[in-house]
Formats: structure tokens, sequence, C-alpha cells
């Protein structure tokens, strides 16, 4: 098994509702345990695109799935929960991104872990201190301490897990 973390954001229609499917559709999912979950994070949006606030919120998994399995699934989750892909950095009802796979590297055209833009996002960083080990908290700690981005978010909401380990 591998610890990995995810982060999830919705800013179209129900977010709430639509993290919380989105939650429970990862947890069904073979090979994938959920072990944790932060709080649902307000954010604002980045990238310049005009666009509702987000909510987001990060999840530790176990998985037997390698990395690029694991992207598959997610995408498959993102497709079942009407994600559009039309406008980089854009709208949508559900993304969900690995941001750490274990101690693991990767990069290629469809995968980069760790995520290249976790250092530069405070709605990454905060809710991923929420869930991360021991063992790394020190590394997200100082991440966030030293991130640019200067964007507001503030705690809102939880999700519901349906699991005997949380």
């Amino acid at each position: 098994m591998t610890v990995a973390y995810l982060s999830l954001g919705a800013n179209i229609g129900d977010r709430l509702a639509n993290l919380q499917q989105a939650v429970t559709l990862l947890q069904k999912t073979k090979g994938i345990d959920i072990t944790d979950v932060s709080n649902v994070y307000e954010t604002q949006p980045v990238g310049g695109v005009v666009q509702d606030d987000f909510y987001n919120l990060a999840v530790r998994i176990d998985t037997e799935l390698s990395a690029p399995e694991l992207l598959t699934r997610l995408h498959e989750i993102e497709s079942h929960l009407k994600r559009v892909r039309k406008i980089h950095w854009g709208p949508r009802t559900i993304d969900i991104d690995i941001l750490l796979f274990g101690d693991d590297m990767w990069s290629d055209d469809t995968l980069t872990v760790p995520h290249r833009e976790m250092a530069n996002r405070r709605f990454v960083l905060t809710p991923l201190l929420d869930v991360v080990s021991d063992d790394r908290r020190y590394e997200i700690e100082n991440l966030l301490a030293h991130t640019a981005d200067t964007n507001w978010i503030r705690a809102v909401a939880n999700v519901r897990v349906e699991n005997d380990n949380i």
C-alpha cells in the first residue's frame, strides 16, 4: 500500500455536494482506502479566470494502485461528476489532483508528483495540513510558510466518509 494525498475542488453547482459525491466515489473505488479527510475550505480562484469561489479539501488515502492507475480512476470520477475541461484553471464541478504519492517523484506528459503547483497554492496546503502524517508535517508547514499565495481561505464545512479507518 502507498500513502497518497489528493486535493479536491469544486466551484460549479452545489460545491459541497460535489465534494461529498467525489469522496464517496473515491471510497467505493477498488484499491483505495480513505484514511483521513480535511475540513472543507472556501477559497478564491486562481489563474485569472473570472469565476465563483471554490470549495476545497484534501484526502489521505492508502492505495494499491500505481500513480498512473490512480490518475485514471480520478479522471473517471471527474467524468462521472460531469467535469468538463474547456478553460485552463476554469470553473469545474470537480477537480481531483494527486499531490503526493508516497515518496515517489514522477513526471511525464500526464502526471507530475509531487504536484508542480502545490507550493504555490494556499488552497492546497492548508487542507493538506489537516490530513498529512507527522513525518511530512514539517515539509508542508514549511511550504505554507513560504508560499507567495496570499489568497484568502476559510473553513466552512466537513464531508462524511463511510469508513471504519477514520
